[in-house]
């Protein structure tokens, strides 16, 4: 009966025969470049990256290791290249408004001419206007223009001296006007002469004297504003000379940048600028003062530099920029500042760019966690893609953490494609919980952590394997060495017809393995080595696992190879450890007695019990019940428990095994011991897959070598697991040489069969199982209990009576 539910040899391993190579070594393997198994993602790439809509930004989702990055990477800077190069973009000085620079935008590789435009103009005015106002023709119309002035400054003092003469009195200039001084008999009078004048003649002198003072305000009202129209007109004439001097140079600018509106009017204000402060050009540079609270404004060429923001001069197609550390300034720029004594202060010339700035017109890779874990990047990013613009703002200023005085460059518009790379964990939290990443992020490029094991793929395996040794200087694979690595990428997939595509695991033993071939200078990467590499791998990480071992060898952790008990049976469990996952054999007992309470689960009662292995307890009283209590109540007190389980229990694959020991505890059969059992079970008795099926064979294969082979160890497994068996080379041979077995089973009775050697019968027409079977002992026994129960509750009810009566 046994044999007929043994794994066939053949199952326990996909093998992969070297000879379907037709290579030697992978030197003749043309080197694969692209991403290998992962169709469906590179086509929601592919489309994502066509569509320019607004929205249609990409995440990237999938495991570490699936090699998203690295495809981001390499495949949008492929389809970049074809692609237009964006505008330069370059802040100038806002005549109208210094604390709001403007932004101007240039073909690629104009805003760099434009720079040196205007340094050279800067460069040309310093020598241009100095020279015009050294010239014969400004002095000559400036001396004509103070000529003028002078000789309408006489002719009033003249007029004016004529009237106070005929009216008797003589004029005195001062710093606040004219004094007019009373002449008699041809003698100019003192104050105290004056006082004693008679009455009738003061006030003679006093009328005349207003007069001459009414004319005195007048003239001066008339040179007052002759000043002014001297002044306006030298104004005009520094104005006609300047823009003799440098009209011609603007003028020359305005028709090299004539299709470019924003740049023309920039120019005619600098132009206007020029002219209003020709000043600064001609005088000499005076002392810098010390005290930066009497620092002169800024100078004029200074506010004619560019900052010239994001270059594309030396760029050929779209930019593709990876922030590796997206911080928020990093991200959207920032204007610096600079510290004098104490005071800060900035200018437009130092505004810098961010990482949306660079890769504006382009591509924008991200990692979801960097982005995530640095404060409010996700909120600015988010707040560029919505408004299409950027702004560089002061993150503190936008908290309220500080109150200064700063710039607010004009916004850039944006159009940028975003690549974030991340886990589904993070993509399903932001799906949910953030009401704007379905508008933003509406492509999922879903990767997978395995394809299928074809020739195609498997060829593709090989074309990976020559574009490492290419890249990295590796020694070429013979072909052997390429078919164990087949073998092992199907190990870590779990499943004979399925690859791995962690390529990130595959790396790790490519360059291990070229590392063992170079310890034992071989010229090729062979077989063994692999081999070598992964029994290396392995080691440096399985300490835990050799310590529960030892354990098992010294008796300290119970567990019984040989012999047949009854109500105890032997099940499995997966340790996860992180980097490295291994099987562990425990021991789960049931007892059963005389009750109602059901089954107890004393990992549940104590804690330790997850709600999945909880379910998996309670699914049996289903079975129980559904097989064994058709005609009469299911009365039975039973007890679970996983034996020296310290650290807690979760899922349901011991649920078969669980329900094992209780068949064997209600029938009083015993069970082999020298058989672990794994499988979840339904309430219909049928066996369920579970995962992890390499590590737990291996597991108790472990202990009974260590306890000593009997060639009548094995492990039960459910049938839908065989696909899943990449077993190593070990326990593959042990089997071969009848040391060690493999059951499949489809239900609980295929399981009880092989553990009780016992039939465990089909139900019959009347309700009943044949006699000896293990269901019929089953029943039997539930059947006693429930009359037990019956006898025992009329004893009371008839004691009672008695009492009562």
């Amino acid at each position: 009966m046994k044999d007929h539910y043994k794994v066939p040899l053949e199952s326990l391993k996909k093998v992969c025969d070297e000879k379907i190579f037709d290579f030697k070594t992978t030197e003749e393997v043309l080197p694969q470049e692209g991403i290998i198994g992962q169709e469906r993602a590179v086509k929601a790439v592919e489309f994502g990256l066509k569509v320019k809509r607004y929205g249609y930004n990409i995440f990237m989702m999938g495991i570490t290791g699936t090699g998203k990055f690295s495809y981001a990477q390499n495949y949008v800077k492929e389809v970049a290249k074809d692609e237009s190069v964006p505008e330069d973009w370059c802040y100038v000085y806002n005549f109208e408004n210094p604390y709001e620079p403007k932004a101007l935008n240039f073909p690629s590789g104009k805003g760099k001419d434009f720079c040196e435009d205007m340094e050279e103009l800067v460069e040309d005015l310093k020598v241009e206007i100095p020279r015009a106002f050294e010239g014969e023709e400004y002095e000559k119309e400036k001396a004509e223009i103070l000529k003028e002035f002078q000789q309408q400054r006489n002719e009033l003092m003249e007029e004016l001296s004529k009237i106070a003469q005929e009216k008797g009195f003589a004029l005195k200039r001062t710093p606040t006007g004219f004094v007019t001084i009373p002449i008699v008999d041809g003698k100019q009078l003192s104050q105290e002469e004056f006082d004693q004048l008679e009455e009738d003649v003061k006030e003679d002198l006093e009328e005349k004297m207003n007069e001459v003072q009414l004319k005195s305000m007048e003239v001066t009202r008339k040179i007052l504003n002759a000043e002014k129209e001297v002044k306006d007109k030298l104004k005009q004439l520094e104005k006609k000379i300047g823009l003799f001097a440098v009209g011609h140079l603007i003028d020359d600018l305005k028709e090299k940048y004539k299709d470019y509106s924003k740049v023309k009017d920039y120019l005619e204000e600098v132009k206007e600028d020029v002219l209003e402060n020709l000043d600064d050009f001609k005088a000499e540079e005076g002392e810098q003062s010390t005290f930066p609270w009497m620092k002169k404004p800024k100078a004029a060429e200074e506010r004619y530099q560019v900052n010239l923001l994001v270059d594309r001069s030396e760029s050929s197609g779209a930019p593709v920029v990876i922030e590796t550390n997206p911080t928020y300034y990093n991200l959207v720029g920032k204007v610096e500042y600079e510290s004098q004594f104490g005071m800060v202060s900035t200018d437009y010339t130092m505004i810098k760019p961010g990482a949306i700035h660079r890769a504006n017109g382009g591509y924008l890779i991200l990692q979801a966690m960097d982005l995530l874990t640095n404060f409010r990047s996700w909120d600015a990013l988010k707040r560029v893609l919505k408004n299409k613009e950027l702004q560089i703002e002061n993150l503190q200023e936008q908290m309220g953490l500080v109150a200064m005085s700063t710039l607010r460059p004009e916004p850039i518009p944006v159009n940028v494609k975003v690549i974030i790379i991340g886990n589904p964990f993070i993509y399903r939290l932001l799906y949910h919980y953030e009401e704007d990443f379905r508008k933003l992020f509406k492509i999922k490029a879903d990767f997978d952590v395995e394809m299928k094991r074809n020739e195609d793929n498997i060829n593709l395996m090989a074309g990976f394997v020559s574009n490492q040794c290419q890249m990295e200087g590796l020694r070429s694979f013979e072909s052997s060495a390429v078919a164990r690595l087949v073998e092992h990428s199907s190990r870590l997939a779990g499943h004979q017809g399925k690859l791995t595509t962690k390529f990130n695991d595959i790396i790790e033993i490519i360059h291990e393995a070229d590392g063992w071939a170079a310890l034992d200078n071989s010229e090729h990467v062979e077989a063994r080595h692999i081999k070598k590499a992964i029994e290396e791998k392995v080691y440096r990480s399985n300490k835990i696992e050799m310590k529960i071992q030892e354990m098992f060898q010294e008796g300290k952790y119970l567990l019984d190879v040989e012999g047949e008990k009854v109500g105890q049976v032997n099940g499995l469990s997966v340790i996860d450890q992180g980097d490295y996952t291994f099987g562990k054999p425990n021991r789960i007992t049931a007892a059963v007695y005389l009750g109602k309470r059901g089954i107890m689960n004393i990992e549940r009662e104590a804690k330790l019990s997850g709600k999945i292995h909880n379910k998996g307890v309670l699914i049996l009283g289903g079975y129980l019940a559904g097989k064994y209590a058709q005609e009469i109540p299911l009365t039975l007190s039973a007890t679970l428990t996983f034996e020296q389980l310290y650290e807690g229990v979760e899922g349901d694959s011991a649920s078969s095994t669980e329900l094992y020991a209780l068949l064997s505890s209600l029938s009083k059969l015993p069970l082999r011991q020298d058989i672990a059992a794994t499988g979840s079970v339904n309430q219909k008795g049928e066996i369920q897959p579970v995962g992890g099926i390499n590590e737990k064979i291996e597991g108790f294969y472990a202990v009974c070598k260590a306890k000593g082979l009997t060639g009548q160890q094995g492990v039960i497994i459910p049938y839908q697991n065989m696909n899943n068996l990449m077993l190593s080379d070990e326990v593959v041979e042990a089997v071969e040489k009848g040391e060690f077995n493999l059951y499949q089973v489809r239900t609980i009775d295929e399981g009880i069969e092989i553990l009780t050697g016992v039939s465990a019968g089909e139900v019959m027409e009347e309700g009943t199982y044949p006699e000896g079977t293990v269901n019929y002992l089953v029943d039997k026994n539930l059947r006693h209990y429930n009359q037990a129960l019956i006898k025992r509750r009329k004893e009371i009810q008839s004691e009672e009576s008695s009492r009562d009566e």
